[in-house]
């Protein structure tokens, strides 16, 4: 039998793991829904108000944005920082420690629920709960109330996935920005295997301290460089901004890659 990875053994891991796993991230999830749910009862267009539209005269459902993005962050970073926070204790350790499996399945079972599970269910979730409001919404076109300005019938609301995938420039960026959650996963599922105590907090001052020195470095060279330059050429703008987002991609995937690699490492040596 191979010692590094047995796909029998790796199920049950998996199925192992979600003992003691799942009842916390099931809890978790209600707990999202609840937040979604209460955010869009209070924000998305209802017909006992006026102001119910943008300044393109589309219903207003704007608010969604930052509370996906922001919402995700916190879900899908709190799971992967609590995924191995039982290494810390050591009666809890020595347990989790002496499961009939290899680091690289240990590992690779991280890697499944905090960075693949945990944002499949996020999308999903989110994707349900806007649906069904956005269902709700257009199924009562008719009783919202009208501007005495607006001659127009009231277009029916988009949810966020039809918005996002149906435009092409939208489609074309999310594709450049698809490794970041995978990074955010990477930095906390480190995180939780580095440090013995307080794993989110800590993981979370380490990330903006990071970050912080990394843009000050950033505009501090660009600054240096572009000093005393004249853009003379206009034409280039839209493929320095194509190689820009390439950059992203890249390093964002490069640094997710880094952080496994090392949380790896970190977990072989935690069982010697």
């Amino acid at each position: 039998m191979n010692n590094t990875f047995n796909i029998n053994r790796f199920g049950l891991l998996l199925k192992r793991q979600w003992l003691d796993f799942g009842k916390i991230y099931l809890v978790s999830l209600l707990v999202i829904m609840g937040i979604i749910i209460g955010f869009y009862a209070w924000n998305a267009p209802s017909p006992l108000r006026f102001n119910n539209y943008d300044t393109d005269g589309n219903l207003d459902m704007r608010f969604r944005y930052g509370l996906f993005l922001i919402l995700g962050f916190l879900f899908i970073s709190i799971v992967a920082s609590s995924y191995f926070a039982s290494l810390g204790q050591k009666a809890r350790a020595i347990l989790e420690l002496m499961n009939p499996a290899s680091s690289f399945e240990k590992f690779l079972a991280g890697v499944f629920y905090t960075a693949i599970f945990s944002l499949a269910t996020y999308l999903i979730l989110f994707y349900l709960v806007d649906l069904s409001f956005v269902k709700y919404i257009n199924s009562n076109l008719s009783e919202y109330k009208f501007d005495e300005a607006r001659i127009s019938a009231v277009k029916p609301a988009e949810s966020i996935a039809a918005q996002l995938f149906d435009d092409a420039h939208y489609r074309t960026y999310l594709l450049y920005f698809i490794s970041v959650p995978f990074l955010v996963t990477s930095v906390f599922l480190l995180g939780s295997i580095y440090f013995n105590r307080f794993h989110y907090i800590k993981t979370a001052i380490s990330v903006m301290l990071f970050i912080g020195a990394a843009s000050y470095i950033i505009y501090k060279s660009a600054s240096f460089f572009t000093r005393n330059m004249v853009n003379v050429n206009h034409s280039v703008s839209e493929h320095k901004e194509d190689l820009a987002f390439l950059l992203i991609f890249l390093i964002t995937t490069a640094l997710t890659l880094i952080f496994w690699a090392i949380a790896y490492i970190r977990l072989k040596e935690k069982e010697v």
